[in-house]
């Protein structure tokens, strides 16, 4: 078996708590095979970026990269995560289509690869990780790099017209070729790459999957759902019942039925739409508004950016206006929170909730909805609400589907949700965690990594 090199924005080393199931899996994978995981360590300098920290730890060599701030400020906060991040989830009314920071992007894959390229031998197995790292693949063959290359695209891939929007977008595109295998979420997603081979790309696809660069080359393109660590969610939701705070949830609820959504305050998780749902089932539904209280758990993530300030200020603006217009002296309706619960916490709240609130405008997977529907109790589950544009959609079809912009199905869905029969909600979750216990976080990776050693 060849040894695996993990490259990702970010690097869970050794002593950091490796709570995400991306992170423990990733850690699996290089446990059995033995490898190197490389990445920036998210540490920014006032010098140069390329100084580079090793550790080492069970047979893993963990390789991080410090970065300069205004190379830091260009690739991550700049190309990475104010074009390519709007750009892959459909916002192009909020691209910046400004060059400036594209060269500093390029420039911090290319300290990457100059960084990795000696480290590696010709029988490895490279696997990099998301859209920061889109051209890696193609600075490493530069460098003489022949190894086996795969990448995996944790965010959607959008139509063919919007990635051509963007200027100059073949430039970057055009690098995808340089990999052996490249993984995307759903189906869906990877038509939609076919498609832009075809309009945009100048290459041809040559059978479902296969694809044909202008030069030649050949790579795979394949659907490879990402998931969850299912059992160990399961159980983890079962003990987090004792746990203190969740305790404290129910007790506060005063018999009221919960319903709840836990999303990275973000433009892409449809928060301000959601918000508006709620309150349009608290006027459609009367006869049983009162019987449902909604916390909403945002932690604030990019806080410093405009666009997220704006974010944060509208959600507080809807939620005092919701609160102010439907509460009573017992009772709060919406339940907004900007803070980070430990995931123990939050599995023991997820099976405390009678409704699942997963309604992104756009999302690769979602995995808070498969954790969700993981954290249930078996005798009494609850219901998964979940938009239409979520990858996770493609694999729950027994949750209640909506389209997060109507917002009166949004609201008939809470409805449905909160009032359906415990034998209809037992099925339906029968389903979804049968699906969810056979196609794992495991499944995911070893599906992968066998795909790509057979490409």
């Amino acid at each position: 078996m060849s040894r695996l090199v993990v490259v990702s924005n970010r690097v869970a080393v050794p002593g950091q708590n490796q709570t995400g199931g991306l992170a423990v899996a990733l850690h699996d994978a290089l446990s059995e095979r033995g490898g190197i995981w490389f990445g920036w360590s998210g540490r920014t300098v006032r010098g140069e970026s390329g100084e580079l920290h090793e550790q080492e730890e069970g047979g893993i060599r963990y390789l991080t990269m410090d970065l300069s701030r205004e190379d830091n400020d260009s690739y991550y906060n700049g190309f990475a995560n104010r074009t390519l991040w709007p750009l892959l989830h459909f916002r192009l009314d909020l691209v910046d289509y400004t060059r400036e920071t594209r060269e500093g992007y390029r420039k911090v894959n290319a300290l990457f690869a100059d960084r990795l390229a000696p480290r590696l031998r010709d029988d490895d197995t490279v696997w990099i990780h998301d859209y920061h790292l889109i051209p890696l693949a193609a600075l490493l063959r530069e460098r003489g790099v022949g190894c086996r290359m795969g990448f995996f695209l944790h965010v959607p891939m959008p139509s063919s017209d919007l990635l051509a929007a963007m200027p100059d977008h073949s430039r970057l595109f055009s690098t995808l070729y340089a990999y052996d295998l490249v993984g995307f979420q759903t189906r869906r997603d990877v038509e939609r790459f076919q498609d832009y081979v075809r309009l945009f790309g100048g290459g041809s696809v040559l059978g479902d999957g296969l694809i044909e660069a202008p030069g030649g080359r050949r790579v795979r393109a394949q659907a490879f759902p990402i998931s969850i660590d299912t059992a160990r969610i399961a159980e983890q939701a079962g003990a987090a019942t004792s746990k203190p705070m969740v305790r404290r949830l129910r007790e506060s609820l005063a018999g009221r039925k919960l319903a709840i959504g836990v999303d990275r305050l973000d433009y892409s998780k449809g928060l301000p739409e959601r918000f508006h749902g709620f309150e349009r089932y608290l006027k459609k539904h009367r006869d049983r508004s009162s019987m449902l209280t909604y916390l909403q758990i945002a932690p604030v993530s990019r806080g410093n950016v405009e666009e997220y300030q704006a974010l944060r200020a509208e959600l507080e603006q809807i939620a005092g206006h919701v609160n102010g217009a439907h509460s009573s002296a017992d009772w709060t309706p919406l339940r907004y929170v900007n803070r980070n619960f430990a995931h123990a916490t939050l599995t023991g709240f997820y099976r405390a909730a009678a409704v699942g609130l997963v309604t992104p405008l756009r999302d690769g997977m979602n995995l808070v909805a498969k954790e969700y529907v993981a954290s249930q109790d078996p005798e009494d589950p609850g219901v998964l609400v979940l938009s239409h544009f979520a990858g996770a959609a493609h694999e729950l079809r027994e949750a209640l589907l909506v389209n997060p912009h109507d917002l009166d199905g949004v609201a008939d869905a809470m409805a449905h949700a909160e009032t359906m029969p415990v034998g209809e909600r037992r099925e339906r979750w029968q389903a979804m965690m049968d699906h969810l216990r056979g196609h794992d976080i495991n499944h995911w990776r070893r599906s992968y990594l066998e795909t790509l050693a057979a490409t």
